[in-house]
């Protein structure tokens, strides 16, 4: 352990110290159990001890956040975690990126902003290309952004249509054993979808538009055949697309139309000897004019902490499955040979 030491840090407004704070000084704990320090309030100051290195850290955390606050921006569990995870990365000084625009306001008023700098290169890539390709584990707001994008592109007029879709695969259920007819079978696939449309619009008017036209929420079955001009069209849960259906869908593209897939390659429903089209597209479109292929990783995830460690806890296991397969296929290959 290093020499222990004392360090200051001045809030220029009480405003934000109170942000920072938060309720019965929540955020404040969660930094003095994650970098082991102490921190004490003495008017707008705020004086941090405790090892040298991890009071240095607390110090550029602690300013992270009062500059957040000082732009309005919210200081709630998710952000002092995420920022505590720059610091310890070394990037904390990505985190001028946080505050920035507003992607789109919901139907109750709350604006929706990228929230990490993975999420805010996601946002600029959807902006910048006609086809972008957002590949992530689950809670990283890879949909949910997304639809952000498209709503704000239609109430712009820069689109006439949002056309949203997603394969219809089956997790460890078959479509024929659901009751209703074919609408109801595929809407339980489609139910994320709606939830996000009904956050950012309101349930009535989602519902004025889809009976317009204008919104078209629809397994990616219904998109064979179709051109689709002047549309924001989001591939949903595209890691369970075949190679052909990706393909089939990619050439859907018509003029004025901006195009987000979005995946997860490790949670992928297809049977063994189908390959993955989101997998496929990756490979065979890395590089392309126009297209984007963001990669969101459990940094990004802003929902519980919890799921946050899980999709860590899962990816170590994966590793160490990698790991044993090349002594396996050794060993098996001895056998043999005896």
């Amino acid at each position: 352990m290093g020499k222990i030491v004392e360090r200051i840090v001045n809030a220029e407004r009480v405003e934000d110290l109170i942000a920072v704070f938060g309720s019965f000084d929540e955020n404040i704990k969660r930094i003095e159990d994650a970098l082991n320090v102490h921190v004490v309030n003495r008017g707008t100051d705020l004086r941090v001890s405790g090892d040298e290195e991890m009071a240095d850290k607390a110090v550029r955390t602690l300013e992270g956040l009062l500059a957040l606050a000082s732009k309005g921006e919210t200081i709630d569990e998710q952000r002092v975690r995420y920022l505590i995870t720059l610091v310890n990365e070394g990037n904390d000084h990505q985190v001028a990126q946080m505050a920035r625009d507003v992607v789109c306001i919901t139907a109750k008023g709350k604006p929706i902003k990228a929230k990490t700098v993975g999420q805010q290169q996601y946002m600029k890539a959807i902006q910048k290309n006609t086809v972008t390709i957002g590949v992530g584990p689950a809670g990283t707001g890879k949909t949910y952004l997304a639809v952000a994008a498209a709503v704000a592109a239609f109430r712009e007029r820069t689109v006439n249509r949002i056309i949203l879709t997603r394969p219809a695969v089956e997790a460890g259920e078959r479509l024929g054993f659901l009751p209703g007819d074919l609408q109801n079978k595929v809407d339980p696939y489609l139910r994320p979808l709606y939830d996000a449309l009904y956050d950012m619009l309101g349930a009535e008017t989602f519902q004025k538009y889809q009976e317009r036209g204008s919104i078209e929420v629809a397994p990616l079955a219904y998109m064979r055949g179709r051109t689709l001009d002047d549309s924001f069209i989001i591939l949903d849960e595209a890691q369970n697309t075949t190679r052909e259906q990706m393909k089939m869908f990619l050439t859907r593209l018509g003029f004025g139309s901006k195009v987000v897939i979005t995946g997860d390659v490790t949670q992928i429903d297809l049977p063994d000897d189908k390959v993955s089209g989101l997998k496929d597209a990756i490979r065979v479109l890395d590089g392309v004019k126009d297209i984007a292929i963001c990669r969101l990783t459990s940094a990004d995830v802003v929902r519980h902490a919890l799921v946050q460690e899980i999709i860590n806890a899962y990816e170590r296991a994966a590793q160490k499955i990698e790991m044993k397969k090349p002594a396996q296929q050794f060993k098996g290959r001895y056998q043999r040979k005896k």
